[in-house]
């Protein structure tokens, strides 16, 4: 069975297919499957009069919005709404035709439901004007996702976003990652700055490249965030509603460049996430080389030796356009709850055209679902 929905003001579609059991759960409920961002704001309001324009991957229906379910917390990772579904990130929405040198119009959150993986009719659009914290008198223009985890404990995931403050070049640079802390109706309101004491800083480089993990063992999320030198500034969990972590320190071995270990944090599985540091950006599913750093007590402190993150082979969402397109890597994540990870990549072409698609755990061939980031244009 196919079903087939299309935003009006979209150049995209929805589409879901059922060939299995797994994909049969993800395509219940026809509006329900899929990861799209809207043009709506922080407060999940519906927008009520969606503009059109040509849909150049397909012809349908329209996917009005509706307010994000609200939920009563769980340990779901990507949960902002704690409903126990997990929801989608995506960074760099395509640009309207009309302006394709325009502002980066922010993050779009998808939001799994009760009846749905994910349904992109419950999203949010959010943005450095309607949530971002200001420096100073001063709002970012740069509003990127950078990770997602439960900072606070309070059973909603939180969403650790990239800024560009002003910066005179006296003295260290001002800390431009933030917290947008998940909640019953899940990313709302205005983020604070991640507080990052002195003891835990070093030298004149940005703080950057944070990453979630349980380091110490002791059941709260813990931030590991680049510092000059190759230095890491180790923030211990949990973090207060102010950004402020428990407790902080510096720690040698860094690069510039923290990831996560894949699949597990815990690599050798003795209670404590583990890190691993590179001197080169990687992109998601390319080949990597690294250092793993082992958790334990003292935080990602104890040399684990070379890491490796392999190459994986994604399937590549079927965008309907002429010309180059390139392929990368969104999530993996149940989404389906079959306890095994789905994957979701995003083909696109230029900044104007693109394409995600949603496949079944150990499928790549149709993807359970198809849409375009274009649903997130006012």
């Amino acid at each position: 069975m196919r079903t087939r929905i299309t935003h009006p003001k979209a150049t995209a579609t929805v589409t879901a297919t059922t060939t299995t059991k797994a994909a049969a759960a993800l395509a219940a409920g026809c509006v329900g499957l899929l990861l799209v961002l809207t043009g709506c704001d922080s407060s999940s309001a519906a927008d009520p009069s969606p503009s059109t324009t040509d849909a150049k991957n397909s012809d349908s229906a329209p996917v009005p919005a509706i307010p994000v379910p609200r939920g009563e917390g769980s340990r779901v990772p990507y949960d902002f709404n704690g409903d126990g579904h997990p929801d989608l990130v995506i960074n760099d929405l395509v640009k309207a035709p009309e302006d394709p040198h325009g502002d980066d119009a922010g993050i779009g959150i998808v939001y799994g439901t009760e009846d749905s993986p994910l349904d992109p009719a419950a999203r949010q659009l959010l943005s450095a004007r309607a949530n971002a914290a200001k420096s100073g008198d001063t709002l970012p223009a740069a509003f990127d996702a950078e990770a997602a985890c439960d900072l606070d404990r309070d059973g909603f995931t939180d969403l650790i976003v990239s800024t560009d403050p002003p910066y005179n070049g006296v003295g260290a640079p001002p800390v431009p990652l933030q917290i947008l802390f998940g909640s019953p109706e899940g990313l709302t309101g205005k983020a604070v700055t991640v507080r990052i004491p002195a003891q835990a800083r070093f030298g004149k480089e940005w703080p950057e490249h944070p990453v979630c993990g349980d380091f110490d063992g002791d059941g709260s999320t813990d931030l590991a965030v680049t510092a000059s030198d190759g230095r890491i500034s180790f923030l211990r969990g949990p973090f207060a509603r102010t950004g402020a972590p428990a407790d902080a320190e510096l720690l040698p071995d860094g690069t510039p460049y923290l990831y996560a270990p894949e699949p597990k944090a815990d690599t050798d599985g003795d209670g404590y996430d583990d890190l691993v540091a590179t001197a080169r950006p990687r992109t998601p599913g390319k080949a990597a080389k690294g250092t793993l750093l082992l958790g334990s007590a003292d935080g990602p402190a104890r040399p684990g030796g070379a890491y490796t993150f392999p190459a994986e082979k994604l399937p590549e969402a079927p965008l309907r356009t002429k010309g180059t397109t390139r392929t990368t890597l969104l999530s993996h994540g149940d989404f389906d709850g079959d306890k095994k990870a789905d994957t979701v990549v995003r083909t696109y072409r230029g900044g104007r055209e693109d394409l995600v698609a949603l496949y079944a755990a150990g499928s790549t061939d149709d993807p359970v679902l198809t849409f375009s980031t274009a649903l997130f244009l006012p």
